[in-house]
């Protein structure tokens, strides 16, 4: 059996990639911050 390791920074990459992709995409069709969702952010402990 193969265990593939999905390491925190496999992972921190990926969503990385995702952010990318999505604020292209957002580029072109600009909404004004007030209607902007706040981005959430983990605690940090």
């Amino acid at each position: 059996m193969v265990f593939t390791v999905y390491t925190i920074e496999m992972a921190r990459a990926r969503m990385r990639e995702l952010q990318d992709l999505a604020d292209r995409s957002r580029a072109h069709q600009p909404v004004p911050a007030s209607e902007r969702a706040p981005r959430k952010r983990a605690k940090k402990r």
